[in-house]
């Protein structure tokens, strides 16, 4: 099977002579790994086990970054891709893979990567919960015009591509966009959403926020008081209000805010400021140790945030993550306060390499780790 459909036109030009590789893995941000010469060589839209022809684009010191000429022998679990866009787009990575794998694949790469970083040899991991919809998810997209071009970046680009549809969005969107395109917009960015309503962050895989929700009220402990970190208009506190004596939400947007307030219930708080001052208060002024809700973007928490957390620690963290990277950074800076008893993948994002995470956390009992 030529890979040729997947290169951009500077990987083909290169001079660089091909090299047979076998992929050996393929890891976080959905490049497969494979060796040459002693050095690791990083190419996409592979799978482990493998064999493919890949041209060197990029030299490093310690590792090659190149693109994928022609796959040698292939994995039984690779597809043909829905998208027409796929491989010049810069979005989904994975849409070569059946989905089944595709949860393996990012199961491994959660479990490997909180293994390096956060330094849990052995997570205690549960089984990935899928999305129910591997195409036709995304409730919402940004789509970018410039000078008649309406579309996403091209894959490493800062130009544009030029997209009739897409195929992760839901018909809706998809609805939306044909629309876009018949006004020959101006110049700009363009948010087409699938559902009507205030213009805040929502997850934009409506089943699997669901399958969040159910998750975060089964895992909930009980407890006094509830606080609700990065809260938003209150995805997690709504939920779960009628489980504690009070809730108190937290984030910067005054907007989600004033939302999450206009249908609060006598127990319900919500603070607009900075989780870096609010959260260490609260935690400091409680005597009753909290349930703590986390959801923080991607760059995850912050030094001061995590030494809130080891000087006062709630009775149950639970962290939700959208990058594993910094989730185990994290874990690791914690680690010596808290017992991690549960990671649960989530699929929010099929076809691209995104991985939503939630960790259970519990204050240890001993020092040791």
């Amino acid at each position: 099977m030529s890979g040729d459909h997947f290169l951009p036109s500077r990987a083909r030009a290169s001079a660089a002579q091909p090299v047979q590789l076998t992929i050996q893995d393929v890891a976080f941000g959905g490049q497969g790994v494979g060796r040459t010469s002693g050095k690791a060589i990083f190419v996409p839209y592979v799978i482990d086990g493998e064999t493919v022809s890949a041209r060197v684009v990029r030299e490093h010191k310690k590792f090659q970054e190149a693109e994928l000429e022609t796959v040698v022998a292939s994995s039984p679990h690779r597809v043909k891709p829905r998208c027409p866009y796929f491989g010049r787009c810069g979005g989904c990575v994975y849409q070569h893979i059946e989905y089944d794998y595709q949860l393996a694949l990012k199961w491994r790469q959660v479990k490997e990567t909180l293994r390096r970083i956060g330094k849990l040899e052995n997570a205690p991991m549960r089984p990935f919960i899928p999305s129910p919809l591997d195409y036709g998810y995304r409730n919402r997209i940004t789509v970018h015009v410039e000078d008649g071009v309406i579309g996403f970046f091209r894959r490493e680009s800062n130009t544009l591509l030029d997209i009739e549809q897409c195929p992760i969005a839901s018909t809706e969107v998809n609805a939306q966009l044909a629309q876009l395109r018949a006004t020959h917009p101006h110049n700009g960015h363009y948010t087409l959403r699938a559902h009507d309503g205030p213009r805040i962050f929502v997850q934009v895989n409506d089943a699997v926020a669901a399958s969040m929700l159910d998750l975060v009220e089964r895992t909930a402990a009980s407890a006094d008081l509830l606080i609700d970190g990065y809260c938003g208009a209150g995805f997690f506190a709504k939920r779960l209000r009628s489980r504690f004596r009070k809730v108190i939400g937290i984030d910067w947007d005054q907007h989600a805010i004033a939302v999450a307030q206009s249908d609060a219930q006598p127990n319900e708080e919500y603070i607009g400021g900075n989780i870096e001052t609010e959260l260490p208060r609260l935690l400091q002024e409680n005597e009753k140790s909290p349930v703590v809700i986390l959801d923080p973007p991607a760059a995850g928490l912050t030094d001061w945030i995590r030494h809130a957390l080891r000087v006062h620690p709630p009775a149950q963290l639970i962290y939700i993550s959208c990058n594993s990277g910094t989730l185990a950074r994290d874990l690791a800076a914690i680690g010596k306060i808290f017992r991690c008893d549960s990671v649960t993948p989530l699929d929010m994002f099929p076809q691209t390499a995104e991985i939503e995470v939630i960790v259970e956390l519990s204050p240890r009992q001993s020092g040791t780790r």
